[in-house]
């Protein structure tokens, strides 16, 4: 039986990780290695704010690579938006927060055409939405219309006024978050706007002597007020370039592929996985190689991203409902059930 490991490198580097043998071109590019330096002193450079959240942090920076765009739903006070600050802060990119409440509209988000009465033309001004990293705060707070103005510019890295079309400035990411305890005076995200998110990750509580050293880091200051940027916006765009020449089995596709299968043909669903999430899959293992300096992409990166891809993408019965199913026990249970092509 073979075992999911690292054979030898040679012309030809053969891999075998979890049964399944993977042939890979022979030698690590240095792009990649430079690409891994780069994610690795952005991490340790967010882990001075956020503490113990390693985890989370290398998430994010995986969407950042796959071109995605996160989800973050978590109760009050555990770091969601110092997590954006701080990865803004820590690639150089510009920074625009977006407070999202009922009365916010579309146009406070894109921008407008105002007119100028000495050319006597219109000139646009752009909205918040016009920057690097975007955090929309407590996003399920506005309407759907001003939700609907995401859009366009998470998708297609541009926004439309006016019949004019107006790209973003690469590279573009939006963190979004939301109260998972609070649902009053707030407006769910429809299915065509989770769908937009590559990833959707919770920061949770900080252990006993995690919490210790935050009390200890903001005795006097906050940390982030001495952050430096380690990274610029033209080394995040390199590392979404050569991420997109890790090598991809063709086992390890047809694995992703079966897991967004199993979601739609799933007795408790009534809406499984879209293509979208089997490609943002595929990109975020991608994203998810190069951080951890591999030029190759094992299952064990498709089944630790998974949850974060998958479960918010699932629409549930109302009979799983009322059973209290919930998607990330949906996609642990299709983890434990969904063979790896080619594993004997």
């Amino acid at each position: 039986m073979l075992h999911w490991r690292q054979v030898h490198l040679t012309q030809r580097r053969s891999i075998a990780v979890q049964n399944i043998a993977v042939s890979a071109p022979a030698g690590l590019p240095a792009t990649i290695i430079e690409a891994t330096e780069v994610g690795r002193r952005i991490a340790q450079n967010i882990a001075t704010v956020i503490v113990g959240k390693d985890e989370v942090i290398e998430q994010a920076l995986a969407a950042l690579i796959a071109e995605g765009h996160i989800l973050v739903e978590d109760v009050p006070g555990v770091g969601k938006t110092m997590l954006a600050r701080a990865l803004a802060i820590s690639i150089g990119g510009t920074f625009s927060r977006i407070q999202f409440t009922p009365d916010l509209l579309p146009s406070d988000v894109t921008g407008v055409s105002v007119y100028n009465q000495s050319t006597e033309e219109f000139s646009f001004r752009s909205g918040p939405i016009a920057a690097q990293l975007v955090l929309a705060d407590e996003i399920n707070r506005a309407t759907p219309k001003t939700q609907s103005a995401l859009l366009e510019a998470m998708e297609e890295r541009q926004i439309t006024v006016d019949g004019i079309t107006h790209p973003l400035p690469p590279p573009f990411l939006v963190i979004a978050t939301q109260n998972s305890i609070e649902y009053e005076g707030t407006f769910p995200l429809p299915e065509a706007q989770l769908d937009r998110f590559l990833i959707r990750m919770s920061v949770g509580y900080p252990k006993f002597a995690e919490e210790m050293t935050i009390i200890a880091q903001q005795e006097h200051t906050h940390p982030i007020t001495d952050m430096q940027a380690v990274a610029n916006p033209e080394q995040v765009l390199s590392m979404q370039t050569v991420a997109q020449e890790i090598y991809v089995d063709g086992l390890v596709r047809e694995y992703i592929v079966a897991l967004a299968e199993a979601t739609r043909e799933h007795v408790d669903t009534t809406l499984g996985a879209s293509p979208r999430a089997s490609l943002g899959l595929f990109r975020a293992s991608r994203a998810m190689a190069l951080l951890r300096g591999r030029d190759y992409v094992l299952p064990d990166d498709v089944k630790e991203l998974a949850p974060s891809v998958l479960s918010h993408r699932i629409v549930l019965t109302p009979a799983s409902r009322m059973r209290g199913v919930r998607t990330e026990q949906l996609v642990a249970e299709l983890l434990n059930t969904v063979p790896v092509p080619g594993a004997r």
